[in-house]
């Protein structure tokens, strides 16, 4: 007998006490899981998780956090077998499955990676540079993020049980929100197996993740406006989400990917013989049969230059002619089922309205050749490719959520732009060509209504991920029809669960607030060089005010024929006294920064290990030789690793002159140890 799922709640699992509905195997029809409408006190769950979950996960550094996800991945890794046993049952191939399974753990790591690098080691992120608000430099701004006192809602689609849930998960928990998983019914099976497996390793949080196997009635009720809801399914349901008195009065944020009529143009510069035209009919096929074409970021529109439809459409039969439809744990299998009988029916409900207005040329509807399987039992269905008759509009407002696509023609390069934009809004675009100009022109014109566009060829395509493939580095989500929300986008998925605050005061205070030193505040000149201190000892704003440097002519000819640099202004008196900028022979700017590393290194062995960089260096007034310089070296940004006997220290560098005036700024990076805190 079938299990009924159990929720995860308040700390422990909750089993329903009904026996719930039959979650069927998409290959076999067979029972694999109950699911219950009926399940724990939602309105508890939130409260436990802002208490709880909130509270333990706000109280790590962005790296910690973010330690802990590359910790989950790992673990997870494991138990892949069970994973994939589980997914097979969904009616994912091997191939579906490693994009689901696999690409939910890379996108662990891909988080992971990203908050250690980008974030500092701490609870605040800064946006940008301070701002100036009056002459006297008493009184700046400066934007920051917090994390927000609530908890991230992820109501999930059926298609991707594991990557879904982790794609919203990881941006959530590196901003310090607990979250409550709501995965759909169909494939609930899969993602409560691996939320269990995560909760018994015991490396997140009490609290920082919740798992919803039931009905969301009265979650978004007991949402305010500290909460975050993302929705990722049908536009009716994100529709009705939006309507919400919660969301529209109450003042919860709400991220909806919906429906998207995505599309694939293929460039006019294409002939049949190039390799772009195998490219291009390749990933057509690929993405209309991945997940048997359950994708948002699937095509469905097949945008193709008029004197190209017939060679296009010939192709895609052939390649779609000889995809094996079967089981989809056999090995042979390239399409498995659709998820369920009902989304079977729904998709050929869907494809009977795109016929009013397209001709069917590959598939058949009714029928269809199943290898390892009962056709009848499970939820399989033939690829269908359909081509629309001029002036179809239905290929523009229909998705047939499944492996259905079709071929649309267009006269011009303009005219694909304008087909494309009928969509109201896509997830993805691609564009397969090699002119330049071509690809300016479409990219321009669909960047407003896609959330990404591949460009693709014969020089990108070895390293590309594909049309389909959403990346944790980059934003997903769409405008319009699309949901008009993003989700993932590495660090800009983060900030998109937080709060974005302007911060006024005097520098000091924002030193206070910030933990890094803002221009303007108090340095702590001492007697101990900061280069002699490790990170235990040192401290913001610590300082070294250098001794002066007397820039002299005889510095400037050996930089010149040292370097080989011997720019004019550097090396030709009379040129140089000509350009109103100089008005005379100048010091390479590369020049002062390296007598200003003179002045303020430390050159004993010590604490400071490496010297990795600079940031932000800009010029600000020519040296002339006779010049005097000397530098201020202040401890800005202290940022301990969590893996390494060293951190990172951002130093404030202003070089001045005789006159006091600044004629250079940057930031040096270096490494130094740790020490015993």
């Amino acid at each position: 007998m079938s299990a009924v799922l159990e929720s995860y709640a308040q700390g422990s699992w909750f089993t329903p006490s009904d026996e719930g509905t039959p979650l069927a195997d998409a290959n076999t029809g067979e029972t694999v899981a109950l699911f219950s409408r009926k399940g724990p006190d939602v309105s508890a769950m939130v409260e436990y998780a802002r208490t709880v979950g909130g509270p333990a996960v706000r109280a790590l550094t962005f790296h910690q956090r973010a330690n802990l996800l590359k910790e989950v991945a790992k673990h997870l890794m494991g138990y892949k077998d069970e994973f994939y046993a589980l997914s097979h049952r969904t009616g994912a191939t091997a191939r579906d499955t490693m994009v689901d399974v696999d690409g939910g753990f890379g996108t662990l790591f891909g988080f992971s990676s990203k908050g250690r690098r980008e974030l500092p080691n701490s609870t605040v992120i800064l946006d940008g540079p301070s701002e100036p608000l009056g002459k006297g430099g008493t009184f700046v701004a400066q934007h920051v993020y917090t994390s927000r006192p609530g908890v991230a809602v992820q109501i999930n689609a059926f298609n991707f049980p594991v990557w879904g849930m982790l794609e919203k998960l990881a941006p959530a928990f590196i901003a310090g929100l607990p979250s409550i998983v709501k995965p759909a019914p169909q494939t609930a099976y899969l993602t409560a197996a691996v939320v269990r497996r995560i909760i018994e390793s015991g490396l997140l949080p009490e609290g920082s993740l919740q798992l919803l196997s039931a009905g969301h009635e009265g979650l978004v009720d007991a949402l305010g406006p500290q909460d975050i809801l993302s929705f990722t399914g049908s536009a009716a349901t994100g529709a009705i989400l939006r309507n919400h008195p919660n969301v529209v009065s109450g003042g919860v944020q709400l991220n909806v990917e919906a429906d998207s009529l995505n599309c694939s143009v293929l460039g006019p510069d294409v002939a049949v013989e190039d390799p772009e035209f195998d490219l291009y009919v390749k990933q057509v096929v690929t993405e209309m049969t991945v997940k048997a074409g359950q994708k948002c970021t699937a095509i469905r529109r097949i945008l193709v230059p008029e004197s190209m439809a017939g060679a296009v459409t010939e192709a895609l039969t052939d390649r779609l002619s000889k995809i094996v439809v079967g089981a989809a744990d056999q090995a042979d299998t390239r399409m498995g089922p659709l998820v369920s009988l009902a989304q079977r029916d729904e998709v050929r409900r869907s494809v009977k309205a795109l016929r009013t207005s397209c001709e069917l040329v590959h598939g058949d509807l009714d029928q269809v050749e199943v290898a390892g399987a009962d056709a009848e039992s499970g939820a399989f269905m033939s690829p269908i490719l359909l081509r629309a008759e001029a002036g179809a509009a239905e290929p523009h407002e229909v998705e047939a959520f499944g492996p259905v696509a079709t071929v649309i023609t267009y006269g011009s390069v303009a005219e694909a732009v304008e087909l494309a934009a009928r969509g109201r809004g896509s997830l993805v675009g691609s564009l397969v060509t090699r002119d330049e100009d071509v690809a300016r022109e479409v990219v321009l014109g669909l960047a407003p209504w896609h959330g990404r566009i591949l460009v693709l060829n014969r020089e990108d395509a070895k390293e590309s991920t594909g049309h389909g493939s959403p990346l944790p580095v980059l934003v997903h989500g769409g405008p319009g029809r699309a949901g008009g929300g993003e989700e993932m986008g590495g660090v800009r998925g983060v900030k998109h669960h937080m709060q974005r605050t302007a911060v006024q005061g005097t520098p000091d205070m924002l030193t206070a607030v910030t933990g890094q030193w803002t221009t303007g505040s108090r340095r702590s000149v001492g007697d101990v060089h900061p280069f002699r201190k490790n990170l235990a000892e040192l401290r913001i704003g610590d300082t070294i005010e250098s001794a002066e440097r007397t820039v002299t002519r005889a510095d400037i000819d050996h930089f010149a024929e040292f370097t080989g640099d011997t720019f004019y202004a550097h090396t030709d008196e009379e040129a140089a006294a000509a350009n109103p900028l100089f008005g005379g022979v100048v010091a390479h700017g590369y020049l002062v920064v390296s007598l200003a590393a003179g002045l303020f290194v430390d050159p004993a062995p010590g604490p400071v290990l490496a010297n990795f960089g600079v940031d932000h260096l800009r010029f600000l007034t020519p040296v002339k030789e006779g010049a005097t310089i000397r530098v201020t070296l202040t401890a800005k940004q202290i940022t301990p690793r969590t893996n390494a006997e060293y951190g990172e220290v951002r130093w404030d560098a202003l070089v001045t002159d005789q006159d006091g005036e600044p004629v250079a700024t940057y930031d040096v990076l270096t490494l130094v140890a740790k020490g015993e805190e």
